[in-house]
Protein backbone atom coordinates (compact mmCIF):
# COMPACT_ATOMS: atom_id res chain seq x y z
CA UNK A 1 0.00 0.00 0.00
CA UNK A 2 3.02 2.37 0.32
CA UNK A 3 2.88 2.44 -3.56
CA UNK A 4 -0.20 3.80 -3.66
CA UNK A 5 0.47 6.14 -1.53
CA UNK A 6 3.28 7.26 -3.19
CA UNK A 7 1.33 7.40 -6.45
CA UNK A 8 -1.66 9.79 -4.93
CA UNK A 9 1.27 11.66 -3.50
CA UNK A 10 2.33 12.33 -7.50
CA UNK A 11 -1.27 12.52 -8.31
CA UNK A 12 -1.80 15.19 -5.88
CA UNK A 13 1.52 17.37 -6.79
CA UNK A 14 -0.11 16.84 -11.00
CA UNK A 15 -2.62 18.66 -9.54
CA UNK A 16 -1.20 21.57 -8.03
CA UNK A 17 1.51 21.96 -10.70
CA UNK A 18 -1.61 21.70 -13.24
CA UNK A 19 -3.09 24.56 -11.41
CA UNK A 20 -0.33 27.01 -11.00
CA UNK A 21 0.12 26.52 -15.13
CA UNK A 22 -3.47 27.77 -15.52
CA UNK A 23 -3.82 30.70 -12.99
CA UNK A 24 -0.27 31.87 -14.88
CA UNK A 25 -1.64 31.60 -18.35
CA UNK A 26 -4.86 33.69 -17.07
CA UNK A 27 -2.86 36.11 -15.24
CA UNK A 28 -0.36 36.40 -18.36
CA UNK A 29 -3.37 37.07 -20.44
CA UNK A 30 -4.56 39.57 -18.32
CA UNK A 31 -1.65 41.15 -18.38
CA UNK A 32 -1.32 41.37 -22.27
CA UNK A 33 -4.75 42.86 -22.88
CA UNK A 34 -4.01 45.37 -20.41
CA UNK A 35 -7.05 44.11 -17.50
CA UNK A 36 -4.13 43.95 -15.32
CA UNK A 37 -0.67 45.54 -15.01
CA UNK A 38 2.69 44.98 -13.64
CA UNK A 39 2.71 48.29 -11.84
CA UNK A 40 0.88 47.10 -9.17
CA UNK A 41 3.58 45.15 -6.52
CA UNK A 42 1.48 42.07 -5.75
CA UNK A 43 0.67 41.43 -9.53
CA UNK A 44 4.37 42.12 -10.41
CA UNK A 45 5.64 39.57 -7.52
CA UNK A 46 3.10 37.04 -8.13
CA UNK A 47 3.65 37.03 -12.02
CA UNK A 48 7.24 36.28 -10.99
CA UNK A 49 6.83 33.73 -8.62
CA UNK A 50 4.83 32.13 -10.97
CA UNK A 51 7.30 32.61 -14.10
CA UNK A 52 10.52 31.51 -11.30
CA UNK A 53 8.23 28.09 -10.63
CA UNK A 54 7.23 27.27 -14.33
CA UNK A 55 10.37 27.92 -15.82
CA UNK A 56 12.04 24.87 -14.64
CA UNK A 57 9.23 23.10 -16.88
CA UNK A 58 9.24 25.10 -19.92
CA UNK A 59 13.06 25.59 -20.20
CA UNK A 60 13.82 22.04 -22.14
CA UNK A 61 10.69 21.67 -23.72
CA UNK A 62 11.18 25.25 -25.39
CA UNK A 63 15.06 24.13 -26.25
CA UNK A 64 12.95 21.26 -28.93
CA UNK A 65 9.87 23.25 -29.87
CA UNK A 66 10.29 25.29 -33.01
CA UNK A 67 10.55 29.44 -32.71
CA UNK A 68 7.12 30.58 -33.11
CA UNK A 69 7.36 33.81 -32.76
CA UNK A 70 5.02 35.63 -29.86
CA UNK A 71 3.41 31.96 -29.14
CA UNK A 72 4.98 29.60 -26.46
CA UNK A 73 3.59 26.60 -26.67
CA UNK A 74 5.40 24.98 -23.35
CA UNK A 75 2.55 24.99 -21.28
CA UNK A 76 0.30 23.35 -23.15
CA UNK A 77 2.84 20.43 -23.64
CA UNK A 78 3.39 20.10 -20.36
CA UNK A 79 0.11 20.04 -19.56
CA UNK A 80 0.24 17.23 -21.81
CA UNK A 81 2.72 15.30 -20.44
CA UNK A 82 0.86 15.65 -17.28
CA UNK A 83 -2.03 14.49 -18.55
CA UNK A 84 0.04 11.33 -19.73
CA UNK A 85 1.85 10.39 -16.55
CA UNK A 86 -1.48 11.05 -14.60
CA UNK A 87 -2.87 8.53 -17.06
CA UNK A 88 0.35 6.24 -16.05
CA UNK A 89 0.02 6.39 -12.72
CA UNK A 90 -3.57 5.60 -12.79
CA UNK A 91 -3.18 2.46 -14.29
CA UNK A 92 -0.37 1.65 -11.93
CA UNK A 93 -2.84 1.94 -9.04
CA UNK A 94 -5.70 0.17 -10.54
CA UNK A 95 -3.01 -2.80 -11.04
CA UNK A 96 -1.68 -2.09 -7.52
CA UNK A 97 -5.18 -2.48 -6.52
CA UNK A 98 -6.13 -5.42 -8.68
CA UNK A 99 -2.82 -7.57 -7.15
CA UNK A 100 -1.35 -7.67 -10.18
CA UNK A 101 2.48 -7.05 -10.13
CA UNK A 102 3.35 -3.46 -11.20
Amino acid sequence: MLSLTIIQILQVLLNVVWWVIVIQFVLSLLIVFNVINTGSPFIRSLHDGLDRLTEPLYRPIRRILPNTGGMDFAPAVVLVLMAILNIILNNVAASILAGGAV
